[in-house]
């Protein structure tokens, strides 16, 4: 046992290293034996690697560079000793099979035959190989990480950069403070993302360290990983050092990135046609090209079956989902919905708590505001609420969240899909040992595939009538904003305080805000401040546009009472985004036309080959088990049998059933920039490809 002994310590400091990132205490004690073995040599490193110690504060990642690089050091290190370990025992294994006869490989067999001296060199050889691979392995991937971090973190500066700027832009116009701007903004992070964290650099070194605001600025250009937003800063504190107007200049830079806004959108068009032609040509025409002359050799001569099935189950899907996700990286959205918000633990500074100072039951002047008690029944009644409404209204919490739609869904597919086997399996009275004999499995697939599409088809259908649904409410709710804005401005400018404007207002045809907007109304009339019923308001719609406007209104009410101006910017925002949006929907139109198109096409060409060419095909039974020697032995035709001209139909239906489902999950994310859309797509795909074939097949 005790030549295993080694290999079992390996085994217990990997199982170490991975309990590091769930134990505090234990990646604190990590940290300290790396500085305290290699804390000197990152230390000198620190000079030299300053590109590093940049990467790491444009990432944001919690420890200095000191910290860091020891860490890389000490797990490259672990990395390499365990990586030594296994390839001692790696090579061991391949000589003893190779001596065995196992693997009958003539390099180690020479080895093996030229004494002790040869065979350590082999195995200290693979051993220190494989361990320097290791160390070397995980030395990049610690340094690659916050890289890629931080090029993540640019990329969503750049996408929310235009929205900070209309925020500070709109309360600059309110007469606040440009500090006080950049407080509010920081704090609001979770609404305006990482440019509004890159700002809360700026104000944590003004508030705790106390910085000048120039240094500041300063200090976060040089952080940032994004070339527009330092670029950004950098006019900013020339602006603030020359005394010009902070509100011009930030109009000025809205104007600027709205119609880079509009450009970017053009280049993004134009890159996702690219996108749309290559799907069509590398996941449409090339698998029905490839598959196409595969059958055709297959049937032929054979041999091609085992293949055609890998790339059917594996390739096609593995490779759709990996343009899946690329899609995803360029066309999501970044906005933060109160959703993600609420999922990550973090949460808006309420606006009532603003107009509560009381606290722990006792108020400002020192007397009692009730029962403590009390006040700890209405925080577990807060707690409670959201299970409870989920409870007693189940149809309006499936349409705010149709995610949760799959833990009911799914389930009962599930079911559905294992009593439909078991009722298969007992019909066809086959022994449970036959069960696992290669024709058995062959001939029970085309029994048990129908309940998993008719599963599918439920489970995705469902979901993406409740998600159409939700998905038309928001659109409608955010087609009304511009009006409501404007509306709202145009009433504030005549002269009316904000409440006779929001009155005014909700008393107006606002379309899909109509509702709402009421019971906003009523909020206010039943005593609730109008930020309160503002807060409200936003925590019903839950969408990124109303939490953004909500944000910015509640923000500016607290500076100003004419409001005018900044509701004016704030409709401009809206009517910008809502046409970018617009004009995006209609390119992308044609693109979803074109993956329909696509998907018919290549249905169409594999129903011709499972209806016509492969029953053409003549078998071995026709020829009368003589096959080539019947007068086929040139071609080779008749020497298929017809139980694989079956397993080719039934090849052919799984085919068309997994093409469709990505065809229409590809078209939703193409064309609505949300693969949850394209659940719609899939459905439909499926259920034409379905009936084709069950029609025709």
């Amino acid at each position: 046992m005790l030549e295993y002994l080694p290999l079992v310590l390996t085994g217990l400091l990997v199982v170490a290293l991975a309990c590091v990132p769930l134990s505090e205490r234990l990646d604190r004690l990590v940290t300290w034996t790396a500085i305290g073995v290699f804390g000197s040599y990152a230390r000198s490193r620190a000079i030299a690697n300053r590109q590093q110690a940049r990467v790491l504060r444009s990432a944001h990642v919690p420890r200095p560079y000191v910290a860091y690089a020891a860490r890389t050091f000490l797990f490259s290190a672990v990395a390499g000793v365990i990586g030594s370990v296994l390839g001692l025992y790696l090579v061991a294994a391949v000589l003893v099979l190779v001596e065995t006869g196992v693997l009958p490989v003539t390099a180690f067999a020479s080895i093996t035959e030229m004494g002790a001296l040869p065979l350590f060199g082999a195995v200290l050889l693979g051993s220190v190989t494989l361990g320097v691979i290791a160390a070397f392995a995980t030395y990049q991937f610690r340094w690659t990480l916050p890289r890629y971090r931080a090029g993540e973190r640019a990329r969503q500066i750049d996408s929310t950069l235009e929205r900070n700027i209309a925020f500070m832009f709109a309360l600059s116009r309110s007469g606040m403070a440009f500090t006080e701007i950049l407080r509010i903004l920081a704090k609001n992070h979770a609404v305006y993302g990482e440019a509004a964290r890159e700002v809360g650099v700026t104000v944590r070194d003004v508030d705790l360290f106390g910085a000048d605001l120039i240094s500041a600025l300063r200090r976060t250009a040089q952080r940032t990983p994004s070339n527009d937003f330092q670029e950004f800063i950098e006019n900013l504190t020339s602006v603030l050092q020359s005394g010009q107007s902070v509100s011009g200049f930030l109009h000025e830079e809205y104007e600027q990135y709205k119609e880079e806004s509009e450009s970017e959108q053009e280049r993004f068009l134009e890159l996702l046609s690219t996108l749309a032609e290559a799907y069509v040509t590398v996941f449409v025409a090339g698998p029905l090209f490839l598959i196409t002359i595969l059958v055709v050799i297959g049937l032929v001569l054979g041999g091609t079956l085992t293949f055609l099935r890998v790339f059917t189950y594996l390739v096609i899907p593995l490779a759709t989902l990996g343009l899946i996700v690329y899609l995803d990286s360029i066309t999501s959205d970044t906005d933060f919905d109160r959703e993600r918000i609420l999922e990550s633990g973090e949460d808006y500074e309420r606006v009532v708590e603003s107009h509560t100072p009381e606290a722990d039951g006792v108020s400002a002047d020192g007397g009692t505001t009730g029962d403590l008690a009390n006040r700890a029944r209405l925080r577990i009644h807060d707690r409670v609420q959201p299970t409870r409404y989920a409870l007693t209204h189940p149809v309006e919490t499936l349409v705010e969240q149709p995610v949760w739609l799959l833990a009911i869904t799914c389930p009962i597919a599930v079911l559905y899909v294992f009593g439909r086997w078991i009722l298969a399996l007992l019909a066809t009275d086959t022994a449970p040992a036959d069960l696992l004999q290669p024709a058995t499995l062959e001939s029970l697939l085309g029994v048990l595939d129908d309940p998993v599409v008719q599963a599918v088809l439920f489970v995705v259908g469902s979901f993406a009538f409740i998600w159409e649904i939700r998905k038309r409410q928001i659109d409608a709710l955010e087609r009304a904003i511009p009006d409501f804005l404007d509306r709202l401005a145009s009433t504030n400018e005549a002269g009316m305080p904000i409440v006779a404007s929001l009155e005014r207002v909700a008393r107006s045809d606002l379309g899909g805000l109509n509702r709402e907007v009421g019971r906003t109304w009523t909020d206010v009339q039943w005593g609730a401040p109008v930020e309160a019923a503002l807060q409200r308001f936003e925590d019903r719609v839950r969408t990124p546009t109303i939490t953004r406007i909500v944000t910015l209104t509640t923000n500016a009410m607290n500076a100003t009472s004419d409001l005018g101006p900044v509701l004016r910017i704030a409709a401009d925002e809206a009517k910008s985004t809502q046409r970018l949006k617009r004009e995006r929907r209609n390119e992308l139109i044609t693109y979803l036309v074109v993956i329909y198109l696509a998907f018919f096409v290549f249905l169409a060409i594999i129903v011709a080959l499972d209806t016509i060419f492969v029953p053409a095909i003549p078998t071995a039974e026709q020829f009368g088990g003589g096959g080539a020697a019947a007068g086929s032995a040139v071609s080779g035709i008749g020497q298929i049998t017809a139980a694989e001209k079956d397993a080719y139909s039934l090849l052919f239906f799984h085919t068309a059933l997994v093409q469709s489902v990505c065809s229409g999950f590809v078209a939703g994310q193409m064309a609505e920039s949300d693969p949850r859309s394209g659940a719609k797509h899939a459905f439909v795909m499926l259920a034409i490809a379905y009936a084709i074939f069950l029609v025709f097949a």
